[in-house]
């Protein structure tokens, strides 16, 4: 259980994304800049930047309680289940708890020519704790490699072939084509 001040720190960073990405839905993300995000969220430029390192980073930083969730949703997959299955079911669990973000971030990239060139990759973070969780299951060898790049690529497929003025049901439900067709020639094998 985390003590009252890292609850205050925790809503406290919440606030600050809430206010950044409804100001950027409302006047888009060219048009507001830091002090106005934390003139919205009612903090100072520098309790701001005590939290998110640009302004590229309140579009993309994670929750700071998503790791746990993502980790939890790794460690609940059956011990027996196919590698593919639980990558798929994996990278359905978070794409579906992105539902809430994910749509304006996609449409902000795709209006903002300075957030589509940002090098802030939020999913940095989740990949590496996906491929030690995925090793650690089925060892490292090439077809547990073969099938993370596989996820990858059908989850990247999903992503750029998804419009931003389509709804996130259309991309949820690409991704889970891209995946069913990128896991048909992926070898059943139990993991070790």
């Amino acid at each position: 259980m985390t003590n009252l001040r890292e609850r205050k720190k925790l809503e406290a960073w919440r606030a600050i994304r809430a206010a950044a990405l409804k100001l950027f839905a409302e006047r888009g993300y060219e048009a507001v800049n830091v002090e106005q995000i934390a003139a919205a969220a009612n903090v100072s430029r520098a309790t701001y930047f005590n939290y998110f390192a640009s302004k590229e980073a309140v579009v993309f930083d994670q929750d700071p309680e998503e790791h746990e969730t993502l980790r939890a949703m790794m460690d609940a997959r059956p011990a027996g289940e196919p590698l593919w299955d639980s990558l798929t079911a994996i990278m359905i669990g978070l794409n579906e708890r992105l539902a809430d973000r994910m749509p304006l971030q996609r449409r902000l990239k795709a209006q903002s020519p300075a957030l589509a060139q940002s090098t802030q990759d939020f999913g940095e973070q989740f990949r590496a704790d996906l491929n030690r969780w995925a090793v650690n299951r089925a060892g490292d060898g090439v077809g547990t490699i073969l099938q993370l790049n596989l996820m990858s690529a059908a989850t990247a497929t999903a992503y750029q072939t998804w419009q931003p003025d389509e709804p996130f049901e259309t991309y949820l439900n690409r991704l889970r084509e891209c995946l069913r067709q990128a896991g048909a020639g992926v070898a059943v094998a139990p993991p070790r």
